[in-house]
């Protein structure tokens, strides 16, 4: 990271929580390997496009991919990895209110509809300090546009995976991450590892809280949304590197967890 990247990095981070009631608006190419942890008073909305934004909070890491937002509610530590440096964040961050909805105590991946990307690509203007009885019109917007999201984002989208601290597990997990495209199998694995069915479910229950089925799914589909984002590959394509042999099983579980269909994902990854 060169001393220009370090130094703007700093000063928006410094800065986030400087006026206590202001909101505050950045909007950068990320231009680094990452973005340090660090915690701030105020929540944070995050949506990024260009790639794929990994963002690590205690044991969990959450994926964020294009064309989807992160809500970060305050004092929650993180770090920001994208996986490309021409990723461009875009970030509002805006002060703590008495009696919130619960929806801002939660952090969540939701996709963004029309309506928050067209707010959203207007606040392009904004940089810094949004006050209210300096900049009245523009905090009127921003603060609907946090009033909004309830309303509009219902559901939290699934889009993290816990690292294993079990040493089995982890040779387990590198290996349903290089044999994606292979038809992997519960049994399969158990055979492979010398597990029982049981043993194994288990194993992955208590190290990371979920099934087996649910965490090489969840697996498959961030494999897909890194695939469909370098466009080298036709959705049917991904669809059978990532193990799938049916394009419409492969279709409707990417909705399901990603919240849209791949073909609605590449026509909308870059709208803004």
């Amino acid at each position: 990271m060169d001393q220009d990247n370090i130094f703007e990095t700093q000063y928006y981070l410094t800065e986030i929580d400087k006026k206590a009631t202001s909101i505050f608006c950045y909007h950068k190419e990320i231009s680094e390997a990452y973005v340090v942890a660090h915690k701030h008073n105020k929540a944070q909305f995050l949506y990024c496009e260009g790639g794929i934004v990994y963002v690590k909070i205690g044991k969990d890491t959450f994926y964020l991919p294009a064309r989807h937002y992160m809500w970060i509610p305050p004092y929650v530590e993180h770090s920001i990895h994208p996986n490309t440096p021409e990723v461009i964040m875009r970030n509002l961050y805006f002060p703590v209110e008495n009696n919130e909805n619960s929806f801002y105590k939660k952090v969540g991946i939701y996709p963004a509809d029309g309506l928050l990307l067209e707010l959203l690509l207007f606040s392009n203007q904004w940089k810094g300090n949004i006050e209210e009885h300096v900049d009245k019109s523009e905090y009127i917007i921003a603060k609907a546009f946090k009033e909004i999201l309830p309303k509009v984002s219902k559901n939290s989208l699934k889009l993290a995976l816990p690292i294993p601290h079990d040493e089995r597990l982890k040779k387990i997990v590198k290996f349903l991450d290089d044999n994606m495209d292979s038809s992997i199998s519960m049994k399969k694995i158990t055979i492979e590892f010398g597990f029982s069915e049981r043993s194994l479910s288990r194993l992955f229950q208590k190290d990371l809280n979920m099934t087996f089925v649910q965490y090489f799914t969840i697996l498959r589909m961030l494999r897909a949304l890194q695939l469909l984002i370098d466009e080298t590959y036709s959705i049917s394509e991904i669809s059978t590197m990532v193990g799938y042999n049916s394009l419409p099983t492969f279709s409707n579980t990417f909705q399901k967890i990603i919240g849209v269909r791949p073909t609605d994902y590449l026509k909308k990854k870059n709208i803004l």
